[in-house]
């Protein structure tokens, strides 16, 4: 059994969720998300103030759908009630990160700039020239715009120079040896 999928999404007031067809709607403050169903593996139903979710089957494909859906119907529901956030911060002499509008401009050692354009539902801004907050409501777009503005230069073992995720522990290799 699921210790995840046994447990029920709460609903804070303000959020409603619907299934229309294949697809289930969360609606909230900060916004609308949506996401397919697998109908055929897990059972929904929503209660007042609750989203239940049960396998239809005894199968190993059902149980491991079953704590997986739940997971995602929670992200829709913290997405349009608080938002998710990632803050990277960058290392490096000369390195340096701008937003500007909807696109990001990094200087990050390369002979040109790189220009990340931002996609639609994301805010990027960077409160200081070596940080930089990427919020939104969907937790995957998120979590993809942060790794695609991460990967431009990943950080190095050596120096620790590039870009890492806040918290990110970097693991230090000693250099040569005379």
């Amino acid at each position: 059994m699921s210790r995840i999928g046994k447990k029920p999404v709460a609903m804070p007031s303000g959020v409603s969720a619907n299934v229309e067809g294949q697809t289930l709607t969360v609606k909230g403050p900060k916004g609308t998300l949506s996401m397919p169903l697998l109908e055929e593996l897990v059972r929904y139903s929503i209660d007042e103030g609750a989203i239940s979710l049960t396998p239809v089957a005894a199968s190993q494909r059902a149980r491991a759908a079953w704590g997986m859906q739940r997971t995602q119907v929670q992200n829709l529901v913290t997405g349009v009630t608080e938002g998710f956030t990632k803050v990277l911060e960058i290392t490096g002499v000369g390195y340096r990160a701008q937003a500007q509008g909807k696109n990001l401009k990094l200087q990050l050692g390369y002979s040109h700039d790189v220009n990340y354009a931002v996609p639609e539902g994301v805010d990027v801004k960077t409160p200081d020239t070596t940080t930089i907050e990427i919020s939104g409501i969907d937790r995957q777009k998120v979590g993809q715009v942060a790794a695609e503005i991460r990967r431009w230069r990943k950080p190095e073992p050596y120096k620790g120079k590039g870009i890492k995720y806040r918290g990110e522990y970097i693991f230090r290799k000693e250099g040569k040896k005379k």
